[in-house]
């Protein structure tokens, strides 16, 4: 036996059981809904996180925090990072947003902020949303600018 010998095995044919057609049938009388109840009544249907009653699980759980709508994330980009794609090539001593979006740095619509993580001795400029002031220390020690967009 291989594989090319396999065929797929025969459909289930079995017909659903037909219920409320009398005793004799073995689904008679409830229709195998059990007795009296909700559930037993024809048109029932129950939200999924209905608990019988019971106080619902997302209104016992305490809630926490607050979620600021307006808060504005950054990118964060290390002075070491930049000084790497300078020197692989892969950015220019003179750097926009543009240029850090097409070397993979950013995405079109991210806020960048740079940080001063890493050691630098190349001079370059930068076009950035954001700078801690550690970064820009080191940016213009070395004898470069940084712009704030």
């Amino acid at each position: 036996m291989d594989l090319s010998n396999l065929k797929a095995p025969a459909a289930n044919k079995k017909p659903g059981k037909r219920v409320g057609r009398g005793e004799g049938s073995g689904k008679g009388q409830e229709s195998g809904r059990g007795m009296n109840g909700q559930k037993s009544r024809s048109g029932y249907s129950q939200r999924a996180w209905f608990e019988g009653g019971q106080m619902p699980l997302q209104r016992r759980v305490p809630k926490f925090g607050f979620k600021n709508p307006n808060r504005v994330t950054h990118r964060p980009i290390n002075v070491s990072t930049i000084a790497e794609y300078i020197d692989a090539g892969k950015l220019e001593t003179t750097i926009t947003l543009v240029d850090l979006v097409v070397a993979g740095l950013a995405h079109k619509n991210d806020k960048v902020k740079l940080l001063g993580r890493g050691d630098l001795e190349q001079k370059f400029e930068i076009e950035v949303h954001a700078a801690s002031g550690s970064a820009k220390e080191k940016v213009e020690k070395a004898g470069g600018t940084v712009t704030i967009a």
